[in-house]
C-alpha cells in the first residue's frame, strides 16, 4: 500500500544550506508520487525528509561531516544536542575563536566533538556556506552575527523522524543500486551552472562536474526503466539542463535565491523539477 509523501506541517532544517528546499516543499510534495521509502541520494539538510511521511528512508551525502553528524544526532540525541548547545555562546562568537575552533574541526579525530563543532561552524560562518579547500579542511571564514541561533526544536524533530532513516556516506551511483520496487527517489545535485561562466558547485572535496550532470540524468532514465521506480531530480531551469532531461516531465518554478557572493542580492531564478516516470517512459 503506498502512503502519501505530504507531511502534515512544515518543518525547518536545523542547518542553514544554501539551496535548501524549505521553500519548494509545497511544488516537491505534489509532484512525489505515493511509495514506501523515500532514497535522496543528495540529501542535504533534509527539508524534503523532514516535510515528507514514507515508511522509511535512505539518506545519502557525500560529505561524511554532514552525515556523522546525523548519525550521532540519531543514535546519541540528548548528549549531541547538550554539547552543542554548550558552544553557542558569547565567548565563541568571536572571530578568533571561531578560527580556533575551525582548526580544531580540521584536525580532531574525535567523531562527536567534529560533529558538534559542524552545527556550530554552520552556524557561526559566512551565509551558512559548507566549503572545503583541495586539501580537505573545512575554509568558511567567520560570519559575525549578532547571535546566532541554536537550532534545539529543528534537532529534537529531526532526531525523532531520523529514528525512520538509515544514513549513508557513499557516491550517488551507490545509492542507485539500492532502489526497489515501490522506492521513489529525490535528487537534488548540485546545481548546473546558469551560465557558461558560472561555475559548479564545490561542496564537498571533490565538485559536481557537467559529466556529473549527465551520468545522473542518464542514471536516472536507466532506472526508471529498468526497476519501474519514480525519479524526481531540481536543478537551474536552463536549455542545458533541459537537454539532459529530455525524457522527463518538466516542471518549471521561479525560486528566489541569493546569486551574489555578498550575499544581499536576491532574485528570481528558474529552476525545475525533471519526473522521470517508468509508465511515460515505456509508452
Amino acid at each position: 500500500m503506498q502512503t502519501s509523501s505530504l507531511a502534515p506541517q512544515k518543518n525547518r532544517a536545523f542547518l542553514k544550506w544554501a539551496g535548501g528546499k524549505y521553500s519548494l516543499i509545497g511544488e516537491i510534495n505534489r509532484l512525489l508520487p505515493g511509495g514506501n521509502k523515500l532514497i535522496e541520494p543528495f540529501v542535504g539538510a533534509g527539508s524534503v525528509f523532514l516535510n515528507t511521511n514514507f515508511k522509511s528512508y535512505l539518506l545519502n551525502d557525500i560529505n561524511p561531516d554532514l552525515i556523522n553528524l546525523y548519525n550521532n544526532l540519531k543514535l546519541n540525541t540528548e548528549a549531541y544536542i547538550d554539547d552543542a548547545e554548550s558552544l553557542f555562546c558569547a565567548k565563541n562568537n568571536q572571530e578568533e575563536r571561531f578560527y580556533q575552533l575551525r582548526r580544531e574541526f580540521n584536525e580532531t579525530d574525535d567523531q562527536h566533538y567534529k560533529s558538534i563543532l559542524f552545527l556550530y561552524l554552520n552556524r557561526h560562518g559566512y551565509n551558512g556556506l559548507c566549503r572545503y579547500n583541495l586539501s580537505g579542511g573545512f575554509n568558511v571564514p567567520f560570519g559575525q552575527y549578532k547571535s546566532p541561533y541554536f537550532p534545539k526544536k529543528e534537532l529534537y524533530f529531526f532526531a525523532e523522524k531520523s529514528q525512520k532513516a538509515t544514513f549513508t556516506c557513499e557516491p550517488y551511483q551507490q545509492t542507485f543500486k539500492r532502489v526497489r520496487s515501490n522506492n521513489i527517489v529525490y535528487c537534488d545535485p548540485p546545481y548546473a551552472p546558469i551560465s557558461s561562466t558560472s561555475n559548479f558547485t564545490q561542496y564537498a572535496k571533490n565538485g559536481f562536474s557537467s559529466d556529473d550532470q549527465h551520468a545522473l540524468a542518464k542514471l536516472a532514465l536507466k532506472t526508471a526503466t529498468t526497476k519501474k521506480v519514480s525519479i524526481l531530480i531540481s536543478n537551474h531551469d536552463t536549455q542545458y539542463t533541459r537537454d539532459l532531461y529530455k525524457d522527463a516531465s518538466i516542471t518549471k518554478l521561479m525560486v528566489s535565491r541569493t546569486i551574489s557572493q555578498k550575499g544581499d542580492k536576491r532574485v528570481k531564478v528558474s529552476e525545475l523539477m525533471a519526473l522521470f516516470e517508468p509508465k511515460a517512459i515505456a509508452g
